[in-house]
Parts: structure tokens; sequence; C-alpha cells
């Protein structure tokens, strides 16, 4: 069962529920940055509410320099396998398809926002 927190980023805050690993390409590979949220099971890992609190806090501190969506229990493997970001929950950055970094569990904000503005001054790779 889904946790209301993360229910919440998807039903108000209007983010892609990503169900397969075609959508998620197609959200990935769109121009631009993009974070895929790994929320991993809720009941097991007690930082997944956390983490669905602060992503739209972060959203909004960088001005909306990326768009987020969710990853559904039906893809999250797969995703941590591709990405070889394998604890959760997780945070996912892709810039133009390809996977940039990864945040896994609970930061602290400093951490977050070190960790962002490097994932968002990286180069883009050359075509």
């Amino acid at each position: 069962m889904t946790h209301p927190l993360v229910t919440r980023l998807t039903a108000e805050f209007g983010y892609p529920a990503l169900q397969t690993m075609g959508e998620a390409a197609a959200f990935t590979e769109a121009p631009g940055v993009h974070v895929v949220f790994v929320p991993g099971d809720a009941q097991r890992n007690l930082e997944t509410p956390d983490v669905a609190v602060i992503l739209p806090e972060l959203w909004q501190a960088f001005q909306n320099r990326f768009d987020c969506a969710v990853a559904s229990d039906a893809i999250e493997a797969e995703l941590r396998d591709a990405t070889g970001v394998f604890k959760t929950p997780s945070l996912i950055f892709y810039r133009d398809g390809a996977c940039i970094g990864g945040i896994p569990k609970v930061r602290d904000w400093s951490d977050y926002v070190e960790r962002i503005t490097h994932f968002l001054a990286l180069p883009v790779a050359a075509e």
C-alpha cells in the first residue's frame, strides 16, 4: 500500500506515476533535468514519507529547474538496477535520458542542496 504522502505527490502536485519502464524512459528522455522518486516500501522504510515531503520543497528551492515523477512498485527494482542507486527511498536524477546521479535515504538539507547543485552543473553530454 502506498503511503499517503507519496500519493500526495501524484494527486496534489501532479507528478507522473511511472508504471512502466517505457513511461520512465519517456519522462527521463525529455529535454532537461528530471527526478524520479523511488519510494521503496513505506511500511518497512520510515524515511519514505520524509523524502516525499522534502522533494516538493527541493523543487521549489531550485526554482523548478527539474521536474519530478514517482516510480511505481512495478519498476522500482529495474530502475535501481539500471542506475546503481540501490537504497530506498531515493531521488534519481536524469538529464536527457542519462542518469546523472542519485541521492539515497534522507539527508541534511545542505547535503541535498550541495548534491543537486552539483548534478545541475554537470556538463550536457555531447550528441
